[in-house]
């Protein structure tokens, strides 16, 4: 079978390469009718199955890609992060298991690609929502950071992601420090030093763990321990935690 042209995936480690306020997406009824009529010539009429160890299937998802991040840019190349594999998509699984019909096909790479941008939507407000004000003292900053990671973590964790949610984890808050101004070395040694191994695939972790992880990575910026006492901050608080 003949491999599309479009170079390999970039990779996802960098906030701006995804940031939703850099990256427009036009889409409206047209959109999604042009896109479908794009996969849908590449949904092979004949499929592997298991006896053919899934190759027509797993063809057709690399030419999905390639068609999707040809029309909309490399930010989208997260459409088939499927939540098994510690991303934030349920539309989409594999090639094996989601290349079917044409029609339920093209219907799964629809949903997924605007699962896909609907996340990064989310993940940008909170990022925003978390944000230390610009002039904030280390203590304040302090304290922000560790409500940051906190909420973070769980918005991995909520975004239903199983084996490898911590990795899922660590990049959102590495894209979070990113926007904060951080370098992209900083802020991975500084996730990686919060962390330690703490997370692991396909374990929940408890809440005093995460908030732990989140005092250090907090500590560990800062140099300085966030608040113990969180009444002055009680209207931020329920803010957050009903976001």
């Amino acid at each position: 079978m003949p491999e599309n042209l479009v170079p390999p995936a970039t990779g996802l480690e960098s906030w701006a390469d995804v940031d939703p306020a850099l990256h427009p997406f036009d889409w409206d009824e047209d959109e999604e009718g042009n896109l479908r009529a794009l996969v849908r010539e590449w949904v092979p009429p004949v499929l592997s199955g298991m006896a053919g160890w899934w190759q027509a299937e797993h063809w057709c998802e690399r030419q999905v890609d390639a068609i999707i991040r040809d029309r909309y840019g490399d930010w989208a190349q997260g459409w088939n992060w499927c939540y098994r594999y510690g991303g934030p998509i349920g539309s989409w699984v594999t090639g094996a298991s989601s290349v079917t019909t044409p029609d339920e096909t093209v219907g799964r790479v629809v949903a997924a690609l605007l699962e896909w941008r609907a996340w990064l939507e989310r993940t940008a407000q909170r990022f925003e929502e978390l944000a230390p004000p610009p002039q904030a003292s280390p203590e304040d900053r302090s304290w922000h950071l560790e409500r940051a990671c906190v909420r973070l973590v769980t918005h991995a964790l909520d975004s239903g992601a199983e084996g490898g949610w911590h990795g899922q984890a660590a990049r959102v808050l590495r894209w979070f420090l990113a926007t904060t101004g951080m370098g992209r070395a900083e802020a991975e040694q500084a996730v990686e030093s919060a962390i330690g191994g703490r997370f692991e695939s396909w374990v929940y972790p408890g809440r005093t763990l995460i908030e732990s992880v989140g005092e250090d990575l907090a500590v560990g910026l800062t140099g300085q321990a966030p608040y113990q006492d969180h009444r002055e901050r009680e209207g931020l608080e329920d803010l957050h935690d009903r976001c």
